[in-house]
């Protein structure tokens, strides 16, 4: 996988990720970032700036780094380790990265226990995702399953309350009790929920809209039902 940016090979260094190898601008061998990359023995390559606009169409601020690919956490696992009052945050068909980084931050520092996405037909982790959740990869367990609905229907099994997101027939957001072991799903950008998703949820919550749009951005919407959990825990 590759990634880029800045801050994201800071991020590597810092954290002594596995780096198999980084393309840098070659106007920066002096930066401070390619002398650490080589001191640090790993491979460095110094391109041209059309090479590196070739290799990666992003902004990568002059670094590419290659990676291994993301691991994410075993389902099984997940079970197996469920605390008492979990909380889990379910992305049903999230399409968009930078939505899924920004929900990836506040899930992190939200003290969300695990992320659950699908394996096909959602966003997964990416490049986009690794600058945009800015180092909050690291303390977050996501969990890529191949059926969603089976996992809610296992977590319904575990005594887990399924917590979905739709204008239609819900309730608001701040009446229901989040201080039950919860998984909260976010729908898709485009679509929503999925039907059969939508008809495996104990509650439907809403956010109120007082202007003229219908809708809030996957991660705002995230962002303030999520928040709504952590302030009931307190």
């Amino acid at each position: 996988m590759y990634v880029f940016g800045k801050n994201v090979a800071k991020e590597l260094i810092n954290n002594k990720k596995k780096i198999k190898k980084a393309y840098v601008l070659d106007t920066l061998k002096e930066d401070d970032i390619a002398r650490t990359l080589e001191n640090q023995n790993v491979n460095v390559s110094y391109l041209k700036r059309s090479d590196m606009d070739r290799l990666e169409k992003g902004n990568h601020q002059g670094f590419i780094m290659q990676i291994p690919d993301f691991e994410y956490y075993d389902e099984k696992k997940m079970f197996a380790n469920l605390k008492d009052n979990p909380f889990i945050l379910i992305l049903d068909h999230l399409e968009d990265p930078h939505n899924f980084g920004a929900i990836i931050r506040t899930a992190e520092a939200a003290g969300v226990d695990y992320i659950i996405i699908p394996k096909n037909r959602s966003v997964s982790v990416n490049s986009t995702v690794m600058k945009t959740s800015v180092g909050a990869l690291d303390n977050v367990c996501i969990v890529e399953v191949t059926n969603l609905n089976n996992t809610i229907n296992k977590l319904k099994e575990k005594g887990v309350w399924i917590v979905g997101t739709d204008m239609e027939n819900s309730v608001p957001y701040d009446e229901i009790d989040y201080k039950t072991p919860t998984a909260l799903i976010i729908g898709s950008e485009g679509f929503g929920m999925s039907n059969l998703v939508k008809k495996n949820c104990d509650f439907i919550a809403k956010i109120p809209m007082y202007g003229k749009i219908n809708s809030l951005n996957a991660s705002v919407a995230a962002g303030i039902m999520i928040y709504e959990v952590v302030r009931q825990r307190k």
